[in-house]
C-alpha cells in the first residue's frame, strides 16, 4: 500500500510556442502588404503620381498656383492642349504666351451632355489667338446620329477653325462591330455638316485593338504616354498626346499636352474650308 505523504507525479508541460512565431507571421503579413501596395501601384502611378505632386505644392505653397510649366517636347514646333470643365476657368491669353499654339476644347458627351464651360473656352480661346477645335467623347451605347447632333447643335464651327474631332477610347461596350457602325455613323454626317473631314482620337492601346484598319481614311489624333514616340509609324497620326499631366501657366491643374509633327502652316492647312464662292452673275442681254 503506497504511502499517503506519495506525491502523484506532474504531467509534463505542453511545449511552448516557438517565441519567434509571432514574428513570422508579422513578416509574412509585411510582405504581402508590401506586394500588393506594388501591384496597386504599378497599376494606378499616374494618379497617384498626380496626387503627391498635388499634395507637396499644397504642403509647400499652399496649392497650384496655374504658373507651374512643363518643358515643351523637344523636336516638335507646334504644341497644344485640349481642356474641358475639368480644368476649371483659364486664362486663355497666360496660355497663348506659352507657347500654345492650338487647342482642342471639349464640347459634348454621349447623347444629352454638354460640357458646361464649352461656350466661354471657345469664344476666349479664339480671343487670344490660340487655333480652335472642338471635340465630341463618344460613348459607345449610344446612337451615333443622336451624338452627331448634339454636337453639331453644340459647336458653331467656322472657316478658319479646327475640324472636329471623335473621343473613341469608352470601353463600355459588348459588340465591336457596332461600336464602329456607330463611329462610322457620326463621322460621315458630321463631315457631311461641316464640310471637313473629322480627326479621330483614341489611345494607343484601345485603337490597336478595336480601330486600327477601319478608320484609315480618317486623320489620327493618338494618346500615347511615358514613351520616347508613338510606336506606330509617323504616317499613321498626325497629333500625339504625349502627357496627360502637364503644367501650363494660366491653367490651376495638369491639363493634356500634344504636339503636331508638321508646322504651323501645315496645321492650317486642316482648317474648315471658306464656302466657295458663288459664280457672279453674267450681265443680261438687252
Amino acid at each position: 500500500m503506497p504511502n499517503s505523504t506519495t506525491r502523484r507525479p506532474v504531467p509534463p508541460a505542453p511545449p511552448r510556442a516557438p517565441r519567434r512565431a509571432w514574428r513570422s507571421v508579422l513578416l509574412a503579413g509585411l510582405l504581402a502588404l508590401l506586394t500588393l501596395g506594388t501591384v496597386y501601384y504599378w497599376r494606378h502611378q499616374v494618379q497617384l503620381n498626380r496626387y503627391a505632386r498635388r499634395a507637396w505644392a499644397t504642403l509647400t505653397k499652399g496649392g497650384l498656383t496655374g504658373r507651374e510649366k512643363t518643358p515643351l517636347l523637344a523636336g516638335y514646333s507646334v504644341h497644344g492642349i485640349d481642356v474641358s470643365a475639368y480644368q476649371g476657368r483659364i486664362d486663355w491669353p497666360e496660355v497663348a504666351r506659352n507657347k500654345v499654339r492650338f487647342a482642342f476644347i471639349k464640347a459634348s458627351e454621349g447623347a444629352t451632355m454638354r460640357d458646361v464651360r464649352f461656350a466661354r473656352n471657345w469664344r476666349e480661346a479664339r480671343k487670344a489667338g490660340v487655333l480652335c477645335g472642338a471635340y465630341h467623347y463618344f460613348q459607345p451605347n449610344r446612337d451615333g446620329q443622336v451624338q452627331a447632333d448634339l454636337f453639331a447643335r453644340t459647336v458653331p464651327l467656322a472657316p478658319g477653325d479646327l475640324p472636329p474631332v471623335l473621343d473613341v477610347e469608352a470601353p463600355n461596350f459588348h459588340d465591336v462591330a457596332v461600336l464602329r457602325r456607330e463611329v462610322a455613323r457620326w463621322l460621315r454626317l458630321i463631315e457631311a455638316h461641316y464640310g471637313v473631314r473629322p480627326i479621330l482620337y483614341s489611345n494607343h492601346s484601345f485603337y490597336k485593338r478595336h480601330l486600327a484598319g477601319h478608320f484609315d481614311n480618317y486623320p489620327l489624333w493618338l494618346a500615347h504616354y511615358e514613351v520616347e514616340r508613338p510606336a506606330m509609324p509617323r504616317k499613321k497620326w498626325i497629333i500625339w498626346q504625349h502627357s496627360d499631366e502637364a503644367y501650363v501657366p494660366g491653367i490651376r491643374g495638369v491639363v493634356d499636352f500634344n504636339v503636331f509633327q508638321g508646322n504651323f502652316e501645315e496645321l492650317q492647312a486642316l482648317r474648315v474650308p471658306a464656302p466657295p464662292k458663288a459664280p457672279a452673275a453674267k450681265p443680261q442681254r438687252r
